[in-house]
């Protein structure tokens, strides 16, 4: 079963596999902005939609921590477009 993770100690959410590690969102953090800066699936995994879910993780706790949220990342940004 596919779970997803916020950490923000470390600025990323990450998608496990039981205890594998398959992706992760990763974003730098200012003081009023999160900026998602990479997001990358393991090839095993590609096409279900874990990316989506790894950026939308992020899109959620940025509106939770009352963060602006930008991305140069361009599929982070594709997803922040449509929300």
């Amino acid at each position: 079963m596919i779970e997803i993770k916020f950490d923000k100690d470390n600025n990323k959410s990450i998608a496990y596999d039981n205890d594998a590690k398959i992706g992760e969102c990763d974003y730098i953090e200012t003081e009023e902005t999160w900026n998602i800066v990479h997001t990358e699936v393991s090839n095993l995994y590609q096409g279900q939609g874990i990316a989506r879910k790894l950026v939308e993780n992020i899109i959620e706790n940025a509106k939770k921590y009352n963060k602006k949220l930008i991305a140069d990342c361009s599929y982070a940004k594709k997803i922040i477009d449509k929300n």
